[in-house]
């Protein structure tokens, strides 16, 4: 039976420190591992960027003491075998895990006394952002090592190596053209692994001894990096929502268009954009509010791909619209405001009096119905008495809510004219 050939990204894999590309951070912990500074660490960065590189440089380095879990396929069981030979081995095991978010708390929990006391060196590997996937305890544990995504011309540097260098690449006699690399390294979005993956594809399939940008069309369309639950996730939407409060449209449809075409939930970016409707623009366009339920269901009727222009309208009228945060700001004073006071009871003369026993004991007394008596009305205070001078929604002078501060303040002046017997007064 042949042999099956590792993938050239294994094959490409970096053996030494000096091999590895573009991330500094990283190699610099892994001399310091080298010279025996061991520390347990986190690897965290998207995709290809050399999380599990950096591991197989430290397997390099000690052999004897290494050993690598799957969180995908491995469970406690694998956790206890390894951690329950730390105390009868010389050396200090050196445990890696890849994709360790994949543990539950159960399984994060049973690392943490091996971490504390120094009987193991863990290292972890994940995608997503530890803050959120790594159980507080066993974090603060872990000195955390950021991994970017690779420029594209580091991955071309890459890929470059790979003709060159690999004996199979070698032995395909493919010459790629420069832009052909260029656009191999492009379509990879600093995933090295995705870019050599397409370069052996190409190699491979392609029955050509000169491989241009032309061969390479039907290859090259990769989805983009997209985490749907975890950082990658949070950065998007917060910089569509940035965007979209500092007014700047072609931000706004940029950013809206990468979640877009990394597959984020059309529904999830939708309810984002109701919330800043009220957020971020409120009173001062009351229709933006309209508009993005408009979009919503417009999408809901008509479904991807047709359905997506609705949420570029939707992106730009929020963009341009006029902003103010007076509701949010709002909120936020009433809250607090509760917490403060409590719960004060109504004024009387704001409560029903469906009973005898009730109009008796003065509910409803003295109120005046506003349709019949709008300047009387003006007389009565419709807060409990206590915090009868709190001011929560102060409008600003934007759009339709400069209008509204108008009003406010024509029915606050009109108020303090008439002095009334319930309303406070200073």
């Amino acid at each position: 039976m042949e042999k099956q050939v590792p993938p050239l990204a294994y094959r490409l894999r970096p053996v030494t420190v000096d091999e590895l590309i573009g991330q500094e951070e990283a190699a610099v912990f892994i001399r310091n591992f080298i010279e025996g500074k061991k520390a347990s660490a986190m690897l965290w960065g998207p995709p290809g960027t050399g999380k599990s590189s950096v591991a197989g440089i430290i397997e390099q380095h000690h052999p004897d003491s290494y050993y690598a879990i799957s969180a995908v396929t491995s469970g406690i069981q694998e956790i206890r075998k390894v951690t329950g030979q730390a105390g009868s081995k010389q050396l200090t095991p050196i445990v890696f895990i890849d994709e360790i978010h994949r543990f539950n708390k159960v399984q994060q929990d049973s690392l943490l006394p091996f971490v504390e006391n120094g009987s193991i060196i863990l290292i972890g590997a994940t995608t997503e952002n530890p803050s959120f996937s790594v159980t507080s305890p066993l974090l603060s544990r872990l000195r955390v090592i950021v991994f970017k995504a690779l420029e594209s011309g580091d991955i071309e540097n890459i890929l470059l190596r790979a003709i060159a260098f690999d004996p199979l690449m070698i032995s395909l006699q493919k010459t790629f053209t420069d832009e052909c690399i260029h656009t191999i390294a492009q379509s990879a979005h600093g995933d090295a692994r995705a870019a050599l993956n397409l370069l052996e594809l190409a190699a491979t399939t392609i029955d050509k001894d000169i491989i241009d940008l032309s061969d390479l069309q039907s290859l090259a369309d990769r989805p983009l990096y997209h985490d749907r639950s975890g950082e990658n996730h949070y950065d998007l939407i917060s910089a569509f929502h940035k965007s979209v409060r500092a007014g700047d449209a072609d931000a706004s449809v940029y950013w809206l268009g990468r979640m877009l075409e990394g597959g984020e939930d059309r529904l999830f970016i939708l309810r984002r954009m109701i919330r800043i409707a009220s957020e971020d623009i409120g009173m001062a366009e009351p229709n933006a509010l309209r508009l993005v339920i408009s979009a919503r269901d417009a999408f809901t009727a008509v479904g991807s791909p047709e359905g997506e222009l609705a949420l570029y309208q939707a992106a730009v009228y929020l963009a341009c619209a006029p902003k103010s945060n007076a509701l949010y700001l709002t909120e936020k004073r009433v809250r607090e405001l509760i917490k403060k006071t409590g719960t004060p009871g109504v004024p009387l003369h704001l409560r029903n009096a469906p009973t005898r026993l009730m109009r008796d004991l003065g509910y409803a007394k003295g109120y005046i119905y506003a349709h019949d008596d709008p300047q009387g009305s003006l007389d009565l205070n419709y807060m409990p008495e206590s915090i009868a001078d709190e001011r929560l929604y102060i409008p600003k002078g934007e759009g339709f809510e400069k209008r509204i501060k108008e009003i406010m303040n024509a029915r606050k002046k009109a108020a303090g004219n008439r002095p009334g017997p319930y309303r406070k007064t200073s």
